[in-house]
Parts: structure tokens; sequence; C-alpha cells
């Protein structure tokens, strides 16, 4: 820790109040990014970050796109150049009755887990984002300066599919290539524990539909003598995993890595409650790939899941209908170097092939991305993690997700740089969700730690 940290941090905590006055100015501007009813709004909270981030010195402007604005944001100083990403926009609040106050209306709660802010926002991405630049203000207020070279990239799509962040990344890829770029969009691993996300899964999505006679048919009349594509259907399913939970597409574990001993030593040294885990959603035995751990199963490893099935009848009541087709939609989790669509292809082949007479497949495409995996052999990365450590009561982590974040993946593909993911929201948060918050403690020491963060990474 060098000598410049302790008024910086002595500073944050005397900030605090106003720091909160302006995350709810924020929090207050209804930037749901997806309906086109709140374009306005969307555009207003832009501005609103155009002009907090100028304040504290930073060269800020709003970058028009065919969507919602990007917020840019530079300002210099010595060492490394750092890029921070955050989103603005926010989920819809629908249903708006669950909510037991105005979800625009942010309020300060006391809860049996400590005080909290509620409101649409306060944990996805907004008080997430703001931990940041309060870091930076702080910072720039002590010493009127910076630790390091920043920019800062908002975007206000993320809730929305980022529809137009690849081509903006690509048309500004100069001006956004740093050192390395840090993500403020996940989580604690426990409430006294921080992380680092370092390993992402990336997604498959297929749909396919079995079709066999060319009409629903009485299953008294044709039971037996003809196909029953929800029979068919059901044995490919059937057929996806082996007894051991693996799965059986043809070189689908291709590329798949082992997590690395000190990887392992370290996810050990977590204290995970596996059986607490699933006990929270009411159940008792984990039902993945025999001989690995919940958290290799949620972190590091691929999945096959069944998402959805359609076929026959399917309402009240009952009706003896032998259906003439049926459908499944599968989702594949992937890791490491898998390529998605290279499974894609060995996914359908297998289920051609399976196919009996008189059947016939049709697939829809659902989207597919690879997975993101950061190579902590760069030294900001530890020094990331001892800061942190320095400021929670325990020691932080290198993690998995086993989500998808595809911005950390752009920032690997298109601009060529690692990205840390580190976050403060809790698993309570219910971002999504009505009633969404963020811990008071998670946002003060969430500045906190982004002050140690560009300290440790900025000396060393």
């Amino acid at each position: 820790m060098s000598a410049q940290l302790d008024p910086v941090l002595a500073q944050i905590d005397a900030e605090l109040p106003a720091a909160l006055d302006r995350l709810s100015a924020l929090l207050r501007i209804p930037s749901i990014s997806t309906d086109p009813a709140f374009k306005d709004a969307c555009d207003t909270a832009a501005d609103w970050l155009v002009t907090d981030i100028a304040s504290i010195g930073f060269e800020a402007s709003k970058r028009p796109t065919p969507g919602h604005p990007m917020v840019m944001g530079h300002a210099e100083g010595a060492g490394p150049h750092l890029l921070f990403y955050g989103h603005y926009d926010v989920q819809p609040v629908d249903p708006l009755d669950l909510w037991d106050n105005d979800p625009f209306d942010p309020q300060i709660e006391d809860t049996p887990k400590g005080r909290v802010i509620r409101g649409r926002g306060t944990s996805d991405d907004k008080g997430q984002l703001m931990t940041f630049v309060e870091a930076c203000r702080a910072w720039k207020s002590v010493h009127g300066t910076l630790p390091a070279k920043i920019s800062l990239f908002f975007e206000g799509e993320e809730e929305s599919g980022s529809p137009s962040l690849i081509p903006f990344m690509k048309d500004n890829a100069q001006e956004l290539t740093a050192d390395i770029a840090l993500i403020c969009d996940t989580g604690l691993f426990d409430d006294n524990t921080p992380a680092i996300t370092t390993m992402l899964r990336g997604l498959l999505g297929e749909e396919l539909t079995i079709e066999g006679p060319d009409k629903d048919l009485h299953s008294g009349m044709y039971g037996g003598a003809a196909i029953n594509p929800i029979r068919v259907l059901s044995k490919i399913i059937a057929a996806l995993h082996d007894e051991d939970g693996r799965i059986t597409v043809p070189g689908f574990y291709d590329d798949v890595p082992e997590l690395s001993n000190a990887q392992m030593a370290q996810w050990q040294d977590l204290g995970f409650d596996a059986k607490g885990f699933l006990a929270d959603v009411g159940l008792t035995t984990p039902a993945g790939e025999a001989g690995r751990s919940a958290l290799e199963m949620v972190w590091s490893r691929p999945t096959c899941e069944v998402n959805g099935i359609t076929g026959g009848y399917s309402g009240d009541g009952f009706k003896t209908v032998l259906p003439s087709k049926a459908s499944a939609k599968i989702s594949f989790r992937l890791v490491g170097g898998q390529d998605p669509w290279k499974i894609r292809e060995a996914f359908r082949k297998m289920v051609q092939d399976m196919l009996p007479p008189d059947c016939t497949v049709t697939f829809t495409d659902h989207g597919a991305g690879t997975a993101s995996t950061m190579s902590t052999d760069n030294p900001m990365f530890e020094q990331a993690r001892l800061a942190l450590s320095d400021e929670w009561p325990r020691p932080a982590a290198f993690v998995g997700c086993g989500g998808s974040i595809p911005i950390a993946g752009h920032f690997l593909d298109i601009l060529g740089m690692d990205a840390m993911l580190i976050g403060f929201g809790r698993d309570d948060d219910l971002i999504h969700s009505p009633n969404e918050k963020y811990s008071l403690e998670s946002f003060h020491k969430g500045i906190r730690s982004w002050a140690r963060v560009l300290d440790k990474i900025a000396n060393g």
C-alpha cells in the first residue's frame, strides 16, 4: 500500500453520504433500454453520466449509436492504461405490483443483513458502476490526479442484447484498447469474500423439431403402428448423457481443460457448502458428472440441459392424441476452448443419425458464443486480488461464473486484451426482479476496494 492511499480511503468514508445522493440521482432515471417508451430516459442517463464524470476531470462525451448512446471518458495519469466498463441501462420493472415502493424512487432500508439501497438498477449495474466513479472522484479530490491513465466506457443496451456494442467497439478499437479492462457487473463469492471472475462459460442454443405423421392421430386407431415423434424425441434426449452424467455428443470434451492444482486448492479453501447450495432450491443430491464437485460443475465444466419440451396435448383433461411433431429446446454451456459451431454440427449429426424411418428433423439456431478464460499470469490479477484481500474479511479468490458475460469475450476477441471482472453484488440482490437492492456495505467497501486496486496496480 502506498502512502497516497490512506487519505483517499478517508475521503471515501467522509464522502459516503454525498456518494449515495449521486447514486440516488442516477437511479431515479428510468433508463429501461428494451422499451422504446424509455428512449429519452436512456438519453438522460447518458447525459447525467457525461456531466458527472466531466466534473471530476474526465474528457467526457456521449457517442451516438443506432440505439442508445455510449458514454466515453478519458483521464490522463501515470502508469498503466485501464479501461473500465459498466452499463447504465436497467431491466423493466414488471410486475410493478410486486414492488414495495416505486422502483425509481430509491430508498435506504434496514434489513436483518444490514442497510441496503432498494430500487431498479441498484445492483445491476448503476450501483456497481458508481463504485468505480466514486473511487476516481476520491483520488482526484485528494491528489488532483489519478494513479493511472483511465478510460471509462458505459453502455446503454446491455439489458437489451447490446446490438450496438460490437460495431462500436470495432469502429473505436484504437480508442478503447488499454492494458486491461475492468468490469464491475459480478458479485462477491459470499458476504465476506471478494472475487475476481476469471472463467465465463460460453453458450450454444439449439431447438429441434421432430416430425412424423402428416397430422395428429387417434392413439387407439394408430398407436403402435405409427411412429410417435415424442417417443423419438425422448430417446434422443435420454441419449445425450451417459450413466455417469457425461455428455455423449461426439467430440464434446475436446478442448475442455482441467483445473490447475493451484486453482483447485483455492476453490477448496472457499469452504463452499454444496449441500446448502442445493438445499436452498429443495434438492439434496448433485446430478451432474460423477466425481466432480459442485463448484467445478457450475464454474468450469460444460453442460447440456433441456430447457423446454412441447408436443401433443398438454391442456386440462386428457386427449388420446398421437402428435405429428414434438420439439425441445436444448442449451449447452461451454468452457475452455470448446468450439460452439463444431459442437452444433456434431449435435445435429447425432440427432439425424438417430432418426427412424418416416421422421424428419428441423433445427433452429438460438445463438452461439465461446467461453472466456482470463490468464492470471498477468501480474495485475494478483495485484488486484491482494488489494481486495486488504479490504474484506477474507482473502479474495479467482473464481468461475456459470453464466455468460459477452463483453469480457469481446474485449479479448476484438481488442486483444484481458478483462478483470470484479463486482460487489450479493446473491440476494434480486437483480432483474422486483425489490432489487444493493447492500450499503457493498457500495461503501466497493468504492474503497477500487481505490485499493488502483493504488496496487499503479504502484505494485
